[in-house]
C-alpha cells in the first residue's frame, strides 16, 4: 500500500467516526432534554472532557505552554470559554423545540457567520462566490421549514432562533481559537475552555441531580460525555491526514446522518415518545439538500478562490516591477 493511500484511508476513517458522533450527538442531546437541565448536562460534559484532558496533557508534558500567557490572552480564553458554554448549552437547549436533524441543519449557517466575522473582525477577503452559496443556503432554510412557516408554528421558530444564537457563540469561539493559536495548541485551548467552564458553571448546575438518573439516561449521559472526545480527538486525527477542505466537506453532511439516524430510530421503535420521524416532504428534502450542497461548495471553494487572488497580486507586482 502506497503512503499516499494510506494517507487517505486514515482520513476517511477517522472522517468517518467524526461525522458518525456529530450524527448521533444531536439525538443523544434530544433524549436529555427529558431527564436534565441543560446547563448541569453541559457542566457534567466540560468537566468529563476537563478531567480526561489533564490526566493526557500532563501525561504527554504539554501544560508548559501555560507559563508564557499574558493577561489579554488569558481573557481572550475566558471569552472564547464563555462562547462555547453558549454553544453548547443552547443547541441542548434548541433540541427541546426542533427535531434532530432539524437542529443539526440549522446549524449549518454556522460557516455563514464564520465568514462574516473573518471578514469583519480579521479582514479576509469574501468573495461574491460565497455570497451565492450563502444565497442558496438561505433559500434551502425557507424551503426545508417551509411546512412550520405556512402553519406559522411558533415552536419551530423558537428553536431555529436558539440554534442561531448557539451557532453564534461557536463562531465567537472559533475566532477567539484562532488569534490564540500562536501561544496555545489547540488541545490546550480546549483545555482551558472545559476547565473555565467546569468552575463557572458550578454554581448553577445541580450535580445532585445526576444520582437521581436510571440506567439509560446514565448511558446516553455518558455517550455525550465521551462523544466530546471522540468527536473532536478523531477530527484532529483527519485534519492530519487530509486538506481541511476535505475534512470540512465530509463533516458539512452531519445533518444527512442525524436524519437518517433518526428515522432508524423511529422504524426500530426506539425512544418512543422522545424521537419522532421529520414527516419531510420533497420540498424540505429539496431546501435539505440545498443547504448541504451550499455548505460543502463554501468549503471547496475558498482555497481556490484565495489562491487565484494570491496569484493575481503576484502577477500584478511582477508587472508593476517591470
Amino acid at each position: 500500500m502506497t503512503l499516499d493511500r494510506r494517507r487517505f484511508l486514515y482520513g476517511l476513517f477517522f472522517c468517518c467516526v467524526t461525522l458518525m458522533f456529530w450524527g448521533m450527538l444531536p439525538i443523544a442531546l434530544k433524549l436529555s432534554t427529558g431527564f436534565i437541565d441543560p446547563v448541569t448536562f453541559t457542566w457534567l460534559r466540560f468537566t468529563f472532557a476537563g478531567v480526561v484532558m489533564v490526566i493526557w496533557q500532563a501525561k504527554r508534558s504539554k501544560l508548559s505552554e501555560f507559563r508564557n500567557l499574558s493577561a489579554t490572552n488569558f481573557i481572550r480564553l475566558m471569552v472564547a470559554g464563555t462562547m462555547l458554554i453558549v454553544n453548547y448549552t443552547f443547541m441542548v437547549w434548541g433540541l427541546s423545540y426542533l427535531h434532530p436533524g432539524a437542529a443539526q441543519l440549522s446549524f449549518q449557517l454556522a460557516p455563514l457567520f464564520l465568514t462574516l466575522g473573518g471578514w469583519w473582525f480579521l479582514k479576509e477577503r469574501v468573495f461574491w462566490q460565497h455570497w451565492a452559496c450563502f444565497a442558496l443556503m438561505a433559500t434551502g432554510m425557507l424551503l426545508f421549514f417551509h411546512p412550520a412557516i405556512e402553519s406559522s408554528t411558533g415552536l419551530t421558530g423558537i428553536g431555529f432562533l436558539i440554534i442561531q444564537v448557539s451557532a453564534l457563540g461557536w463562531t465567537a469561539y472559533a475566532l477567539l481559537q484562532k488569534s490564540l493559536f500562536r501561544v496555545l495548541s489547540p488541545s490546550n485551548i480546549l483545555l482551558s475552555i472545559y476547565l473555565y467552564a467546569l468552575v463557572v458553571m458550578l454554581p448553577f448546575s445541580h450535580p445532585a441531580s445526576l444520582l437521581e438518573l436510571d440506567t439509560q439516561d446514565r448511558w446516553v449521559t455518558l455517550f455525550c460525555c465521551v462523544n466530546t472526545l471522540v468527536a473532536y480527538g478523531s477530527f484532529a486525527q483527519a485534519m492530519r491526514y487530509w486538506q481541511t477542505v476535505q475534512v470540512s466537506a465530509c463533516i458539512a453532511m452531519a445533518p444527512v446522518v442525524t436524519f437518517i439516524l433518526t428515522e432508524l430510530c423511529v422504524s426500530l421503535t426506539l425512544f418512543n415518545g422522545v424521537i419522532f420521524s421529520a414527516d419531510a416532504d420533497r420540498l424540505s428534502l429539496l431546501g435539505m439538500a440545498l443547504v448541504i450542497i451550499a455548505a460543502i461548495t463554501v468549503q471547496l471553494i475558498s482555497p481556490v478562490l484565495e489562491k487565484r487572488r494570491i496569484k493575481a497580486l503576484h502577477t500584478l507586482s511582477v508587472v508593476t516591477d517591470r
